[in-house]
Parts: structure tokens; sequence; C-alpha cells
């Protein structure tokens, strides 16, 4: 008997999120989100899933909200009103207010955009504004990882699960994901594939300081290519028309014009999808900073002028596909040398072969002497696995560390439900503390619970979900 298919309210979100955040059972979780989604509409899967994953929007919707800090304070100072409807708002209305909010641009715009939250705040249900805050905030803390999305999908839609990960892969959005597998079943996520102009997720490396054990991993021979202290870029081109993506699947085409006339010179092929990386260099030669860089990824304006201040360089290792023929499957050697004939061997990544650890060791050595990160180690024979993880690529760096300060700890949740686990870091700068970042990774259970009782301690604030503390604990972090 089919399911019941109806209109989903936030209110019903919002108690699926509750629920999910009360069970560490990962059978559970993907049972409730499996329900959940078996009673969607179909125009109201993609939003559904979006959500789950802890963002407003799709992947790949290049929308964002651009809330400030003033606007979250005014709409919290209202979070303790009651509703101003007894219903709550469907998904699709939510979406379409988060959709106004991202539409607000120019003169004016912050005030808009504050209006349009605090007017949907007040259409939320009191006990839900959490969840909403949660999830305007890019982070709902429910447990539910994209893996436990994916098999939720699955079970859903009554599909394997080898096929929607396979899925997910080319498509790298969750919510197209689902679309697909509820709406076409197993024949649309079987004609699932590579396309131009769709970002896949990009092949991920392992990091590791063994040369010897690579050599023995790859067989004997393995090839090597400098890592760049740059962006990855992965790049589509049919004619003129290109079009480039981060590793995070962000498109930043409108910030890399020289990159887009680069790719746009090169006749050796009416369609290619490559991968490569973006450096900051400096007349000497030498890159920039990755810190510069990054300046030029977020300018809106005045590109134009950035482009001779701070001026790029484009270095390739990867081809993915050729008008129209998908090389994900052949080997690293056969698209290497591919990209080779695409490019007349320009703007590649410096690469060699190594076959012995002291030949590989010298390889590093030129790499860091050239201001470059470390170096890349590949199987020759490897496939390019989009989103994969494994022993095919390694990538090889010196670790560095940094001294910050905890100034807040959020709640945990499934297995660390009780600990303050997901530690708020900054560091020093002039009088006050600039934060860089988060991490949960490093103690055992001991030390959260020890970590916990000792910040509770130093606790300033507590709005239920993060604590904020006196800066006073100092943690050593590794990073690469």
């Amino acid at each position: 008997m089919p399911m019941l298919r109806y209109t989903m309210h936030f209110s019903q979100f919002a108690s699926l999120c509750v629920d999910l955040a009360n069970t560490a059972s990962r059978l559970t979780k993907i049972n409730l989100a499996a329900d959940f989604l078996k009673q969607l509409a179909r125009d109201e899967v993609r939003t559904a899933v979006a959500f789950l994953s802890g963002r407003p929007f799709p992947v790949s919707d290049p929308r964002t909200l651009d809330l400030g800090p003033a606007a979250f304070a005014e709409a919290r100072g209202i979070a303790a009103q009651p509703s101003s409807q007894e219903e709550s708002p469907t998904l699709s209305e939510v979406a379409d207010a988060f959709g106004r909010i991202a539409g607000a641009n120019g003169k004016g715009s912050r005030l808009e955009k504050s209006n349009q939250l605090r007017a949907l705040v007040e259409r939320i249900n009191l006990n839900d504004r959490g969840i909403l805050f949660r999830l305007l905030h890019g982070e709902l803390r429910i447990g539910l990882h994209d893996g436990l999305i994916l098999e939720a999908i699955a079970r859903a839609a009554g599909a394997d699960l080898k096929s929607v990960r396979r899925a997910a892969l080319f498509l790298a959005d969750l919510a197209e994901v689902a679309a697909i597998a509820l709406s076409e079943k197993a024949d649309g996520l079987q004609h699932v594939d590579i396309k131009l102009f769709v970002p896949l997720l990009p092949m991920l490396s392992e990091l590791t300081g063994d040369l010897t054990e690579i050599l023995r991993i790859h067989g004997g021979t393995t090839a090597l290519e400098y890592k760049y202290d740059g962006a990855p870029v992965q790049i589509h081109k049919h004619g003129d028309q290109v079009r480039l993506w981060s590793r995070r699947l962000t498109e930043v085409t409108s910030s890399l014009p020289e990159i887009v006339a680069l790719i746009r010179r090169m006749d050796h092929a009416q369609s290619l999808i490559l991968d490569g990386e973006v450096v900051a260099v400096g007349n000497d030669g030498r890159p920039y900073p990755f810190q510069e860089l990054m300046r030029r990824f977020r300018r809106v304006h005045g590109i134009e002028a950035a482009s001779s201040d701070i001026p790029l360089q484009l270095f390739l290792f990867d081809c993915l596909l050729v008008n129209g023929t998908s090389l994900i499957d052949e080997s690293y050697e056969s698209r290497w040398q591919k990209l080779s004939e695409l490019t007349s061997g320009s703007h590649l990544a410096t690469r060699t072969r190594a076959t012995d650890a002291a030949a590989a060791e010298h390889f590093l050595s030129q790499a860091l002497a050239a201001g470059h990160e470390g170096i890349m180690a590949k199987a020759l024979t490897s496939p390019y696995m989009p989103g994969n993880r494994g022993k095919l690529w390694f990538k090889i760096k010196p670790a560095q560390t940094i001294d910050c300060v905890i100034v807040a700890a959020d709640r945990g949740s499934g297995r660390r439900r009780g600990w303050l686990s997901n530690y708020h870091l900054a560091v020093a700068r002039d009088d006050d503390f600039a934060p860089v970042g988060k991490t949960f990774k490093g103690l055992t259970d001991k030390q959260f619970s020890e970590m916990t009782a000792r910040l509770q301690q130093l606790k300033l604030a507590d709005d239920g979900d993060t604590v904020s503390v006196t800066p006073d604990v100092v943690v050593e972090v590794a990073y690469n």
C-alpha cells in the first residue's frame, strides 16, 4: 500500500530533529529520516534534504542568506514571544522565506533581510525556533551526517544503497540525489553519470609521511606531484563557456577571470572537465601565503584591480572528461597523458615518478624549498574516485601546530551527549581573540568529561546549545 503524502510543516521537521538528536542509534536515525522522506510531496524533497543536511539551500543552489550579527541578535530578541499564527509554516514556505532573505541586495538590504528574518521567526512555533536558528547557522547538531542521509534516501526509495552512493559522488548534492531516487527510483539512479557543469566531489587523499610504505602500496612505483598552497578548482568547459568550482563545490567563476580566459584558449577539445589548483604568486615566482589567495576569492568588486595586485597561476593535475567522454575509470597515468596532450604540456603540476624513498624525499625537499606545502603520491593505475579517500592517493607534508584558546563549546549529541565536545577556537589578536575554527577531535571520552567540567567552571553564557567561556584554556592544535 503506497504511503500517503501530504504537505509537510516545519513543526514536523523540528520534531524529527529533536528525535534524531535524542537517539544515539544509527539504525534508528536512518529509519526516522527514511519515514520522514517517504511522506514528502515531490516538490518538498529537495528542501527537506537540504534542511536535514543543515543547509538553508541545496548544495547546487548558489544563494546565501548573508545575515549579519545584528539581524540574528534582533531575531533572537523576539524568540521568546508567542507565534503570530496558530499553524506552523510549511517547509516550502520556510524555503520561500529563505529565498527572500537571500534575494535582498543593494541599498537597504540589511534592513530588508532583518525584517524578513523577523517575520519568519514570528511565524515559527515557540518550541521550534531553536531548530530554525541552528538551520540558519548551518549546523543542526542532530548526529545525521551525509552517510546516514544517503542510507535514509535508499531506504525511503527502496533503492540499492550502492546506486544511491554512486549518484551522490557524481551529483555532490544530496537534495538532488533524493529527488531522483524518490521520483525515478532505480532507473533514474542508474543513469546518473559525470556531467558538464554539474560539479562532482573531488577525490581525496590520506595524509602520511612514510614514503617507503607508499612505494610498497603502489607496487614499487608512484607518481609524485607538488602539493601547492593554493585553492583546488574543478574546471568545466564547453566551447567558450567556462565555469569553476571550489573544493567545497562553491562556484568561483566570477572571482577568477584570468583563469577563465586561460581555459578558453585551450582549443584542443570542445568540452572538458579538469582538476587543478590556483596559486597566488609573486614577481619572483614564489607562492604568496594562502590568506592572500583567499582575498581574491572573497572579492565581489574590484576584481580587475585585484588581478594585478594578486596575480594567479593555474596548475593542472587531472582530466576527468574530454568531448563528452568520461575518463574517471581510466588509470591516472592515462588521464595524465590526455591532460598533457590537451595543454601541450603547459600549466601542469610539477611531477615525477619515484621508485625509491630517497628520490621521493629529494622531490619533497624541492617542493618545500620552492615554498609549496609538500607533495602528492598517486598510484599509476588509480581511477578517479569522487569523494573517496583511500590508499590510491597520499599527501605528504610537514605537520604544523598552533596554540589556541577555547572561547566556547557546543553541547554534544549522540554518544557525546552530556559533554561539551565541539570547541570554538581562537587566537590572540591585539587585545582580543580572533576565531579560527572548531574541532571535536583528539580527546578520549575521559578527557571530554574532564574538559566539560573545566569549561563549566569558566562559563560566561549559555544559550542551551553553546556555552561561552572565559578564554583561559589553551590547547595546541595540529593542522595540515
